[in-house]
């Protein structure tokens, strides 16, 4: 008896510990709401876009995989045609303070200005709640909410895993795909796929 208690308890913990892991929300659910302060000082709630699409992006500028995208401009013009296309985009850093990625506000001014960026904002999450609300795994880690506010996609920016800017005309862009489907009215075809990247630099225990 006393056995099977105790196989009972781990399958019991390996339970909580997949539900840990999982996705915050499904697609098709509603994107939890949150409230961030911008590298200007600036609260955004994600609340304030009803009606709007948005992406989410999760980034660390210290990551090979970040610097793929922003050094070779790719994901500077992926934020210009979306704003073009009245779609919100919000950068979410949550490297904790000390780890990589994290910076000051003026650090994080002045990356913007150097680099282009286009987003609607650059958002800190320096305790990692938001991140860990949507389970965030990895920079870059995507993000698609169709303005009913559900979310449509989740996982990588494209099809190929790797660090070299040469690969980015090769794949496909999943946000891309997720983004003109939603605008057209259509479901979008690849909801979920597995992110790569760096991991994201939470706080130990947060």
């Amino acid at each position: 008896m006393k056995i099977d208690n105790i196989r009972f308890a781990i399958a019991a913990l390996g339970l909580l510990f997949f539900a840990s892991i999982g996705s915050a929300v499904s697609i098709g659910e509603k994107a939890p709401d949150f409230t961030l302060t911008d590298i200007e000082g600036n609260t955004h709630s994600l609340s304030d876009f009803a009606g709007k699409v948005v992406v989410l992006e999760w980034t660390n500028h210290g990551c090979p995989f970040v610097k793929k995208h922003y050094g070779s401009g790719n994901m500077q013009a992926l934020q210009e045609n979306a704003a073009e296309k009245d779609v919100v985009w919000l950068t979410i850093c949550s490297s904790a303070p000390g780890k990589q990625g994290h910076m000051s506000a003026e650090d994080w001014q002045k990356l913007s200005n150097d680099k282009g960026v286009k987003s609607t904002g650059t958002l800190i999450d320096e305790d990692g709640s938001v991140g860990r609300l949507y389970k965030a795994k990895v920079t870059p880690h995507m993000y698609v909410i169709d303005s009913e506010g559900m979310l449509v996609y989740n996982g990588a920016i494209d099809s190929i895993s790797s660090a070299s800017a040469s690969d980015i005309p090769k794949a496909e862009n999943y946000v891309t795909a997720a983004l003109e489907a939603v605008l057209a009215g259509e479901a979008v075809a690849k909801g979920t796929s597995k992110p790569y990247g760096c991991s994201v630099k939470y706080a130990k225990g947060s």
